[in-house]
């Protein structure tokens, strides 16, 4: 997913990528209420938070929210998107067609598991985004940054590749979204999964395992499609 990383404007006052502001402007409530619209409409979702709250969460006046955003609808959609990489970096560690499948698949999840080694700013992005597809205002469908369209296409396109079918058809839709959704639910189940499996991702070296197990399953989920279509095995195992 595109919440892999984070821009200056959720940087660290003293980090060296902190933007600098213009002389004599004050960014700093900008900022506050950027941090703060990240944690409540990632917890809370947008409908569920009001500008009171976003307000004292960044000790700012209730119309500060206002002169910096026009409205609580452009304070989300500032947060929603100004902390995020762009899709085209995303798509470049996995859709390149000299990589094998297996190659292919570790970018893909590599993709879901970044925001979890990049600590809280990075998995309330990825949270927000999740909760955008669970609780959708609207967003992502107008928001070309969000790229879900963009990166399902090009995972169909992969699939289609490597299975040697002329185009995607309803079951490479399928086959598509679960694939996905193995990564998707270690966001959306992030608490609960926690609960099940403590410290299961904490840690670079659990992280690590967690990429290599995700290419596995997604594997065998190919090949499973593979079979049930009867489709010859490729002329080259995977590694």
């Amino acid at each position: 997913m595109n919440a892999r990383r984070t821009t200056s404007t959720l940087a660290s006052p003293s980090s060296p990528d902190a933007q600098q502001p213009a002389p004599g402007a004050d960014t700093e409530p900008r900022s506050r209420l950027l941090h703060a619209g990240l944690r409540l409409f990632a917890t809370q979702g947008y409908s569920k938070t009001s500008t009171r709250e976003l307000a004292e969460a960044a000790q700012v006046n209730v119309a500060a929210i206002s002169y910096y955003f026009g409205d609580k609808a452009g304070l989300y959609r500032a947060v929603f998107s100004e902390p995020i990489g762009s899709p085209e970096e995303d798509l470049g560690r996995w859709n390149r067609p000299e990589q094998t499948l297996r190659e292919a698949l570790h970018g893909f999840y590599a993709g879901f598991l970044e925001p979890l080694r990049q600590g809280d700013v990075a998995r309330l992005c990825t949270k927000l985004h999740f909760r955008e597809m669970l609780e959708p205002t609207g967003l992502w469908q107008a928001d070309p940054t969000f790229g879900i369209g963009e990166m399902h296409r090009a995972l169909l396109g992969l699939l289609a590749r490597h299975l040697g079918l002329p185009g995607p058809d309803e079951d490479l839709q399928r086959l598509a979204i679960c694939l996905a959704g193995l990564g998707v639910h270690l966001h959306v189940g992030h608490d609960i999964n926690e609960v099940l499996a403590p410290g299961l991702v904490d840690g670079s070296a659990a992280l690590d395992r967690w990429a290599e197990r995700l290419v596995d399953f997604g594997l065998a989920l190919i090949d499973a499609e593979r079979q049930r279509r009867g489709l010859p095995l490729p002329t080259q195992r995977e590694p």
